[in-house]
């Protein structure tokens, strides 16, 4: 039972192809937590540029495992690498995303025996 993602938009993109789906969750599960340690280098560094080429990497993997809070956040980690902000002000949102990437690969490995 998916509680922390939604494969709706992979099925559609994929006119509901089981080995496609497979193939994009499978690159989720092994490449986005990758990128997410990426992401909080680059926060703990204060590179800006870093920080937003991997939260622009996974951007479209957040929003097509409709992971919608977590888009909306990495939107504005996005925000904040563009204005150069204090690395406290995104440290709680990064957590957050953080957070639901672990929990939906987590049940992602699960519910795909990954």
């Amino acid at each position: 039972m998916a509680l922390h993602y939604n494969l709706a938009k992979v099925y559609a993109l994929s006119e509901n192809n089981s080995e496609f789906v497979l193939q994009i969750v499978t690159l989720f599960v092994n490449e986005i937590p990758e990128d997410v340690a990426e992401i909080k280098e680059g926060i703990k560094k204060k590179d800006h540029k870093h920080t937003y080429s991997y939260a622009h990497k996974i951007k479209p993997s957040l929003d097509l495992l409709g992971l919608k809070v977590a888009f909306e956040e990495i939107l504005q980690i996005e925000a904040w690498t563009k204005v150069e902000g204090k690395k406290k002000e995104i440290k709680e949102t990064f957590k957050s995303v953080k957070q639901q990437i672990k929990y939906a690969t987590k049940e992602l490995k699960k519910d795909f025996n990954l």
